[in-house]
């Protein structure tokens, strides 16, 4: 089991009112009837950095505080079947609030650090192209529908969209970071 860098206890939900000023990504610029293809688009960034960038590299800590890009992976292919499951509340309950998910408990119980890189990305690209036909079938008046994360915050399905597509595209530019600093 992989020791955490940090517990990350931030409530990012202010990202779907305000520039990310880190990664400068703008979640209230993007038609969210597109949020499939924007999926599909940052699952193949990912699996693109995921081949270009060589084991030892992809495993490393650029700093005892960051995850590395492959725990970064991990928690990304996460983060999208777990969106894919909580959409699928949204769209069949009314107002359903979502079971917990702690990012770090889930990150040391599957050892994220010992993951095969190469199995990330099949997974993370799976669970993109699940997670992004999952939004294909939402409906003009289904953008609306409530649901509720654990420690109360609302979202409706367009801003649940916003708020997902925030996670992957932010922790690219960690990524990124994380690589250039181990040059």
């Amino acid at each position: 089991m992989s020791e955490q860098p940090f517990a990350d206890d931030k409530d990012w939900t202010w990202v779907l009112n305000e520039l990310c000023p880190e990664c400068r990504y703008e979640v209230r610029e993007f038609d969210v009837t597109t949020v499939g293809d924007l999926i599909r688009a940052n699952a193949q960034e990912w699996i693109e950095i995921i081949a270009a960038t060589d084991a030892a590299k992809l495993s490393s800590r650029p700093r005892p505080d960051r995850w590395s890009a492959l725990e970064y992976a991990c928690h990304v292919r996460d983060v999208l079947a777990l969106y894919n499951y909580r959409l699928g509340l949204m769209l069949n309950e009314d107002g359903p609030h979502y079971p917990n998910w702690n990012q770090d408990e889930t990150a040391i119980e599957k050892d994220y650090s010992a993951s095969n890189a190469v199995e990330v990305a099949v997974d993370l690209k799976a669970n993109a192209e699940a997670l992004a036909r999952h939004f294909g079938i939402v409906r003009d008046e289904d953008w609306e529908r409530p649901g509720f994360r654990s420690d109360g915050a609302a979202f409706t399905i367009e801003t649940f969209a916003r708020y997902l597509m925030h996670d992957p595209e932010h922790h690219l530019h960690d990524v990124r970071q994380g690589l250039a600093a181990l040059q």
